[in-house]
């Protein structure tokens, strides 16, 4: 093993005298200590300066609240969609149920997982593997990608808010993800000790895993009488109506047919190809979740364009993190001046940070606005809908600089007839598959 030198007294000495010899250190030590980081480091010019106005805007209403969850990317999606059944029904304000689709995908992931799983060891994979640690320490998360959700409604459908609204551990999610975690953990040991016996385990972990999100979540509705009120005070009734049919009818906009686009950096994945992640699903049979990798541009023509020309908000995923005024609700390259307090360069470029762990996908929205310069195409900023409540920001919306677009945006959805010839073939041949634990395997 090679030997580690230790920080010994001598060169902590050399640390304090270094930091004692700077002249402003102690200055940015007394301001961040009282004030926090962020207040310190805040660009003044850069955060007034990033105006709120922008040439297109499709207006979602009031913004949805993820609470103490991690389930953005069925938020976003919900959004995208119930921007569509509000204009279906006429109606001015209206949210689907996320209880719903979380109920469903998790459901799900305990069959995908447990099913997955059992192929493993069946085919002799280590408990103590790289890839079987990984999938034990990932399983029960919140998050999601868009393949995963249209999985979902197109199996499952939706159904208003109203008819099966949140419940305590639909809002905070870590005590029900950590038992059903448990759960799923103690089914995979017991095929280990019990390998004659893995059907049978398989089939009692999904059991339980129903049994346990309905003691969470509640018991969902197989079909329902829908009813509702439109924006001019004219009362309509539907009858009964199936999830599926609901959203089929309300909800027809080909969301299903749409193709997940990417900007992996790394020089080893070309553009204009396909990439997708190992053992990284939720419905068995489903879509299985794969990208075609694009140049960045490519998306923000295509999101500007779906905007401008179709009036529909566009589903995309990011790096939230950097660079994030939370409270105002901003994001620009040059937000905070980091490098000037702690004195240090951070200059990692977007390929540097997304293959030294630095970045990755972590969070879904929904586009719902983009400024675009007077050439028609040049986009400036971008109006973003967020989950976080209405508490921040402007009522919920976030606004973000093009220049961030290009740092810290991974993916987006779009039409399938959007794509030009190269990538519509690029879609039909086999994607490139990287390992379970790759970067562009993130969660939103």
């Amino acid at each position: 093993m090679t030997e580690i030198k230790p920080l010994n007294e001598t060169r902590l000495e050399e640390l304090r005298e270094g930091f004692e010899s700077g002249a402003s250190n102690r200055l940015a030590m007394n301001a961040v200590t009282t004030s926090g980081i962020d207040k310190v480091a805040r660009n003044y010019d850069r955060s007034r300066l990033l105006q709120r106005h922008f040439s297109v805007t499709v207006d979602n209403g009031e913004v949805t609240n993820q609470n103490r969850s991690g389930r953005c990317w069925l938020f976003s999606s919900l959004n995208a969609a119930r921007f569509i059944a509000k204009k279906s029904m006429d109606m001015d304000q209206f949210e689907l149920s996320q209880n719903y689709a979380m109920y469903y995908d998790k459901l799900e992931r305990v069959n995908y997982f447990l099913r997955d799983v059992a192929a493993l060891v069946r085919a002799g994979e280590s408990a103590d593997s790289q890839l079987m640690l990984h999938l034990l320490a990932d399983v029960m998360g919140d998050g999601g990608q868009w393949t995963m959700a249209m999985n979902i409604y197109k199996k499952y459908g939706a159904v208003p808010k109203p008819l099966f609204p949140e419940t305590q551990s639909s809002a905070n999610t870590s005590q029900m993800n950590y038992e059903l975690r448990s759960m799923l953990h103690t089914q995979v040991a017991r095929m280990y000790a019990e390998p004659s016996r893995i059907d049978e385990i398989v089939d009692e972990g999904v059991e339980a895993g129903h049994r346990m999100l309905t003691i969470h979540l509640g018991e969902p509705p197989k079909s329902f009488d829908w009813e509702w009120t439109d924006k001019d005070g004219t009362f309509h009734r539907d009858g009964e109506i199936t999830p599926v049919e609901f959203w089929n009818k309300y909800i027809n906009a080909g969301f299903e047919d749409y193709v997940c686009l990417v900007d992996d950096p790394r020089a080893e994945h070309p553009k204009g190809k396909k990439i997708g992640i190992e053992h990284l699903g939720n419905v068995a049979g489903g879509d299985p979740t794969e990208y075609l990798n694009v140049p960045n541009q490519f998306m923000k023509d295509c999101a500007r364009k779906i905007m401008a020309e179709q009036g529909i908000p566009v589903w995309f995923g990011a790096d939230c993190h950097p660079m994030m005024d939370r409270d105002n609700g901003a994001w620009a390259t040059d937000l905070f001046e980091y490098g000037s307090v702690y004195g240090f360069d951070f200059d990692l470029d977007k390929e540097q940070r997304v293959r030294f762990g630095d970045s990755a996908m972590n969070h879904a929205m929904a586009f719902c606005g983009v400024d675009v310069a007077e050439d028609g195409t040049t986009t400036r900023r971008w109006r973003v809908e967020n989950s976080w409540g209405d508490k921040i920001a402007d009522k919920g919306y976030f606004t973000m600089s093009d220049d961030w677009f290009s740092e810290y945006v991974y993916e987006i959805a779009v039409p399938k007839s959007m794509l030009p010839e190269e990538y519509l073939q690029a879609l039909s041949e086999p994607a490139q598959m990287l390992p379970a634990w790759d970067p562009m395997g993130a969660l939103a």
